[in-house]
């Protein structure tokens, strides 16, 4: 090809790109590592990372890219000595491992380095599978439950958005996000439309009762036919009839679940909205819920998560103890 042709075809090229030749050339330069960084979708989980990785680069000396390449089993398992020293939680040291690892796995497969170092290298067992986020027994839920001034709009919505984490175990942020939209039917079943974590949806078949409290706060609310305004709003929009807006913050999740504890007097350290995902998890796998069906319905990503909630084992009228008769 003549140089003529050869800028006639590179021209052509350039009109069929979305992106000019200096911006193609600008995004080849993007480091790996900075690639998966912008691959990791769960904010909460990409600052985890980040955090851990300069944690990391600090303790090697890493300053450049490329500098990842001269990383080796020594160093991981250097650090891996420096946490154990700190007397940081076994999760927390297979977590720091495990962000490690996924980084140098994506740069394996980008050709940026010939391996990951982080593999061998002994992780932490996982010290039980009993978690640690408190759960509510159940005469506390249900107590729980019952505290909302249900002749209050605030109740009322109070009370909806308590019955979502009891009978369905949401996350903080997934009740947050939730939209009147994502009530929706499914072969004459009202379904709850969940957005998960990494952008994975689900739908859960809505508790009865559940549903009839959100239709009552609804119907108090003013916002029943506007499908895209958030399901849970901060009661003044409400009340000034603001069209969309805002939903409800995660801190004022926290705040409510925080005051109406206080109000029923369950008094119980480390309580929080996980502790409600917990409580409803832990009484599914109590009356027989399938484990796999539990895992599928709280969109864990590996079982061993969900057997955390799965606390059989202890009941404590199951113990021996109550089975000795003198």
């Amino acid at each position: 090809m003549v140089p003529a042709q050869q800028n006639k075809a590179l021209v052509q090229l350039d009109d069929r790109r979305a992106l000019t030749a200096a911006q193609f050339h600008q995004l080849a330069d993007v480091p790996a590592e900075a690639e998966w960084f912008a691959n990791i979708d769960n904010a909460q989980t990409r600052r985890a990372y980040r955090g851990d990785l300069a944690e990391f680069m600090a303790f090697v000396g890493i300053e450049r890219p490329e500098e990842f390449r001269i990383v080796t089993r020594s160093h991981v398992i250097a650090w891996r000595k420096a946490l154990e020293e700190r007397a940081l939680s076994g999760a927390t040291i297979r977590r720091k491992l495990a962000a490690l690892s996924s980084l140098f796995e994506y740069l394996c497969e980008k050709n940026a380095v010939d391996f990951n170092p982080v593999k061998g290298a002994k992780r932490p067992k996982v010290e039980s599978y009993e978690g640690k986020t408190p759960a509510l027994g159940d005469h506390q839920a249900r107590q729980l439950l019952a505290t909302p001034d249900v002749a209050t709009l605030k109740g009322k919505r109070d009370r909806a958005i308590l019955s979502v984490f009891l009978f369905h175990g949401l996350r903080r942020e997934e009740l947050c996000r939730l939209a009147v939209k994502d009530i929706h039917m499914r072969r004459g079943v009202q379904y709850l439309r969940v957005h998960g974590k990494g952008g994975k949806l689900r739908n859960l078949p809505l508790h009865p009762g559940t549903a009839e409290t959100i239709d009552e706060y609804l119907e108090a609310a003013g916002h029943k036919e506007q499908p895209g305004a958030p399901l849970f709003k901060p009661v003044r929009d409400n009340v000034r009839g603001v069209a969309a807006g805002h939903g409800i913050t995660p801190d004022g999740v926290y705040k409510l679940l925080r005051d109406y504890a206080a109000l029923a007097k369950i008094d119980i350290e480390g309580l929080g909205p996980h502790s409600l995902r917990a409580t409803a998890a832990t009484n599914a796998l109590d009356h027989e819920a399938d484990i796999a069906k539990v895992q599928e319905w709280l969109g864990h990503a590996n079982i061993a998560t969900t057997r955390i909630y799965d606390r059989r084992r202890m009941r404590p009228e199951d113990s021996p103890t109550f089975k000795v008769s003198y």
